[in-house]
Parts: C-alpha cells; structure tokens; sequence
C-alpha cells in the first residue's frame, strides 16, 4: 500500500491537514460500511482509499489550504488518480478520480468547461460510493474535525445544480 508519505515526505502543513481530512472520512466511511453489512464493502480498502483520496492537491493552487501547485483545484481527483495508477493502485486511483462532488458526468464537465478529461467521473463501486459521500462531511478549511450537518451539505451541494445534489441525495438514501 502507498501511503501518504511518499508523496508528502516532510511533516508540512499540507500534509497535517491532508493526514487530518482524510482521517475523519475514513472514520465516517467506515462507519457507512460498518452500518450496512449487507454491502460487503471492503473495510480496508475503504481506510486505504480514503486515506488517498485527495493525494493529488499539493500539485493545486489552493493557497488557502496550503497547496501551492499551478493546477486548478477541480483537477486534484484526476492528478491523484494518475499518482495512484502510477503507483499500481487502480482501484484506489478510481476513488481518486470519482470522488469530486457527487461524481462528474461528462456533460457538467463540457458544460461547465472543467479542465478534466471528457468522460463520466463518477462513483461506481460500493467502497467509491461510501468515499464520495463521507469527503462531503469535512472541509480541509476551517475547522477540519468537525463533521457539517446533513442539511449543510444539501445547502452546498445544491450549489451545483439539480443534478449533482440529486446524485448526492441518492448516495444518502442508499447509505443512510
């Protein structure tokens, strides 16, 4: 298993906060797995994944939560996906790559002119699904541990659009 070190091999900011958001959505990840047995879905993998699902931000421009990179920051899921890939791990490259939101479909993608590739990005396996849905729980601003309340995350994925908010709700009846 790659591990977060590798790629942030310094005990910097960045990788604090990196080290901390990741925690807290693998802990709530876990407790969606744990809560739905019938699932079967990977406990491992899921702390694995989750522990890697943002690996991609350090190349980002995102001052404000330490990364100093000159991508966009909608393109950390595909940056972290081609790390992982790289790195023999493409099961969690796809968490990587889906995670974004409640997933892109190609059409946001060319409608909104998103500097990603042109395909569909969004979850697909139950341990994706589970990642996708607990990342919208904890921001990497503010205060990191504290977990947004279900109708907070409503508010902010409706920010989106009709479609993107739909996907997240259907994740939340399906996992909730």
């Amino acid at each position: 298993m790659v591990d977060i070190y590798r790629f942030y091999p310094s005990d910097t900011d960045l990788r604090k906060l990196l080290e901390t958001h990741s925690r807290m959505v693998a802990e709530m990840a876990l407790e969606v797995a744990r809560k739905h047995p019938e699932l079967r879905a990977d406990e491992e993998f899921i702390y694995e994944a989750s522990m890697l699902h943002d690996i991609g931000v350090s190349e980002c421009n995102a001052p404000d939560i330490h990364c100093h990179g000159t991508e966009p920051y909608i393109c950390h899921g595909v940056i972290g996906s081609r790390r992982l890939r790289e790195a023999g791990l493409p099961r969690h490259a796809a968490v990587c790559e889906r995670h974004t939101g409640s997933g892109l479909t190609c059409e946001e993608i060319v409608s909104h002119h998103l500097p990603l590739p042109r395909r569909d990005m969004l979850p697909v396996s139950i341990e994706e699904k589970i990642i996708c849905y607990a990342d919208k729980f904890y921001s990497k601003s503010g205060d990191i541990t504290h977990r947004k309340s279900l109708s907070s995350v409503i508010k902010g994925m409706a920010r989106h659009g009709r479609k993107p908010l739909e996907r997240f709700l259907a994740l939340h009846r399906e996992l909730c």
